[in-house]
């Protein structure tokens, strides 16, 4: 891959990653909006699978490909509960935690998860071994959880 390749994915990653606290905001303002963060979550994730439907038709993209889901190993299917469970989580403890706290542990959950995923190569990943930088940053991001915490 180029340079400047690798800066745009990483570029993107890095926007998609800063929407979510503003997700979770949106998605407090509907749960607030209707009295019930779990329908807010359920509404998040219909206006998400028609904006993903949408954008399917929009770029061509052959639906039949869906039928070929049926081959995925069952337990893949877990995904999109996990989704719900995190954007149900993200509404109600957002305004119980605060916006910082919330992704604080958000993110430090990702990484211990994401080094163990490498590590192991878990669920297909390309193994790639825990070093001391991985476990200082994991220590790095810890430690700022305690700090936003107490602040």
């Amino acid at each position: 891959m180029k340079i400047m390749q690798v800066f745009v994915f990483m570029a993107a990653v890095l926007l998609a990653g800063a929407m979510l606290p503003v997700q979770a905001g949106l998605n407090h303002k509907m749960g607030n909006a209707i009295a019930s963060p779990e329908y807010a979550s359920f509404i998040s994730f219909l206006i998400g699978t028609v904006g993903l439907l949408g954008y399917l038709l929009f770029i061509k993209q052959d639906l039949g490909v869906i039928s070929q889901s049926i081959n995925a190993p069952w337990y893949s299917w877990a995904a999109g509960l996990l989704g719900a469970f995190y954007v149900t989580t993200i509404i109600i403890m957002t305004p119980r935690l605060g916006v910082a706290l919330t992704f604080a542990l958000i993110v430090t959950g990702q990484m211990l998860i994401s080094v163990m995923l490498d590590h192991f190569g878990l669920l297909g990943m390309q193994v790639r071994a825990i070093n001391w930088g991985k476990v200082m940053g994991i220590v790095c991001l810890i430690v700022g959880v305690i700090i936003i915490r107490k602040s």
